[in-house]
């Protein structure tokens, strides 16, 4: 369903109808087809009816969905807890390689996602409603304020509209405190890794990196590490 998110939002495409096709031959995929990983493998990364291609996405987002299920169930048990952060989780991977493909956020799931998010806050223990609010408010916020500055120092629009709300999604799940471990995490891994990729493909200093990615891996760091990684970096200054 994810893959299906993933390739027909961007399109304006209904996630719903019809059910799933190729995209070479647009023949309905069957469904023994459509077991995750398992099917992949059967088929050998092809086709069943034209024998094109099955993309590597595919299977990846698969394993990758499956893998975030198992380490949510570790850490939350059969909880509450473990059914909301699996859809935020969900969420994330679906805004990463959609942000990838298309440089865009889509608002259908970003703007619900701010709201889900807050309200769960009122029946899940953490956050609590107070630090999500803040968190939403500050991460939306702290992100349109550099954005604002960046366009003004520039000229150029540096961060788009829809990392803005993601990070205010991301707060609303997380609390504030996620929202600035998120930030410099999302920064440093965009520094390192948007660096090389433009030294590898000696682009300059305009080259275009989506900034979605950056900021959902670092909020699925904090959900799973956060504490540690904070404590970590705190102990670094400490003789």
């Amino acid at each position: 369903f994810l893959n299906v998110c993933i390739y027909r939002l961007p399109q304006d495409l209904s996630i719903v109808s019809p059910r799933s096709f190729c995209p070479q031959c647009r023949t309905p995929v069957r469904g023994y087809d459509n077991i995750p990983l398992v099917s992949y493998l059967l088929l050998r990364g092809k086709c069943r009816s034209c024998g094109a291609k099955i993309s590597w996405r595919y299977p990846l987002v698969e394993a990758l969905t499956g893998g975030f299920a198992v380490a949510l169930y570790l850490k939350f048990g059969l909880t509450l807890g473990f059914f909301a952060f699996f859809v935020f989780t969900a969420a994330l991977l679906v805004i990463t390689f959609i942000d990838l493909d298309h440089r865009i956020i889509p608002d259908v799931i970003s703007l619900p996602g701010i709201a889900v998010g807050f309200g769960l806050s009122f029946f899940l223990p953490a956050p609590s409603w107070t630090e999500s609010l803040i968190g939403l408010l500050a991460g939306g916020g702290s992100l349109y304020l550099v954005a604002i500055g960046y366009e003004a120092l520039t000229k150029r629009e540096g961060m788009g509209g829809g990392d803005v709300k993601l990070l205010a999604m991301i707060g609303a799940w997380l609390g504030w405190k996620a929202v600035l471990f998120t930030i410099f995490f999302a920064s440093l891994t965009g520094t390192v890794i948007g660096g090389g990729a433009m030294l590898i493909q000696k682009q300059g200093r305009h080259y275009a990196i989506p900034f979605g990615p950056f900021l959902a891996f670092a909020a699925l760091a904090y959900l799973f590490f956060g504490p540690q990684l904070i404590d970590w970096y705190l102990s670094l200054g400490k003789p």
